[in-house]
């Protein structure tokens, strides 16, 4: 599945450089530029790869224009989740067209004698589009789903979020650690964060209780928390699984 590989790394870094500048159409550009840059460094240049790659490259772009739209309106709007989720599954279902990893990776994944043994040139570049994955691609997931829930409103309007401080960063480290643990086999210590962070956040959530809130009410913080925590989660487990 080295082609959904690098249409993940691709998302990864475009939604980065979203962040990072105001030009919007930077990141459709980086998008494709990145996809051809993994192409040559991971040597996937058979006839399969390349259409599976040109479907890699017009998701990763397609995403990029759609998410900035969502975010700009904040509108219920599950189009790019629906481009996300086709393009997943159908470079799964395509992926016998694509070839295993050679090239640059697969040269540097031999010299870098990786822990764990066996770790294939394929896994390696897996991985690094999975962990990609758990910036800010997943919060913009995560977003999306939000927003599908109406718990995600207009830029510039007041947000559930700015009760619950620190979620943007938050949210991308405990992915993190999951896939972590889970990639080191104690997916079971996984469930540890899961309680530490409702643990943690429920008197933050009760607090609000006795605050004035604006037009910000406490079911729209209890909502916005329980909805982006689950989905949250199901990003990272998700990611572990490709991973695997």
């Amino acid at each position: 599945m080295s082609a959904l590989a690098v249409m993940l790394i691709a998302m990864g870094i475009a939604d980065v450089t979203r962040r990072l500048t105001d030009r919007s159409w930077v990141p459709p550009a980086v998008a494709p530029a990145v996809v051809v840059g993994c192409a040559v460094l991971a040597g996937l240049w058979h006839a399969g790869d390349i259409v599976l790659l040109q479907i890699a490259a017009a998701a990763s772009v397609v995403w990029g224009v759609l998410c900035a739209r969502a975010e700009r309106t904040g509108e219920r709007e599950l189009t790019p989740l629906v481009v996300f989720g086709t393009a997943v599954g159908l470079l799964i279902l395509l992926s016998g067209w694509g070839s295993d990893v050679a090239g640059l990776v697969a040269r540097w994944s031999t010299w870098a004698a990786l822990p764990g043994g066996g770790v294939t040139p394929d896994r390696v570049l897996m991985v690094i589009g999975v962990v990609l994955l758990q910036m800010v691609t997943g919060n913009q997931l995560v977003r999306l789903v939000l927003g599908s829930v109406d718990a995600v409103k207009p830029a510039g309007e007041p947000q559930a979020s700015d009760r619950l401080k620190g979620g943007r960063l938050l949210g991308p480290m405990e992915r993190l650690l999951i896939l972590g643990l889970g990639l080191a086999g104690q997916l079971a210590a996984a469930t540890a964060v899961v309680a530490a962070k409702s643990i943690i956040r429920f008197p933050e959530i009760n607090a609000q209780k006795v605050r004035e809130n604006g037009q910000i009410g406490i079911d729209d913080i209890t909502e916005y928390f329980l909805v982006g925590s689950f989905a949250s989660w199901i990003v990272a487990l998700g990611g572990l699984v490709l991973a695997q």
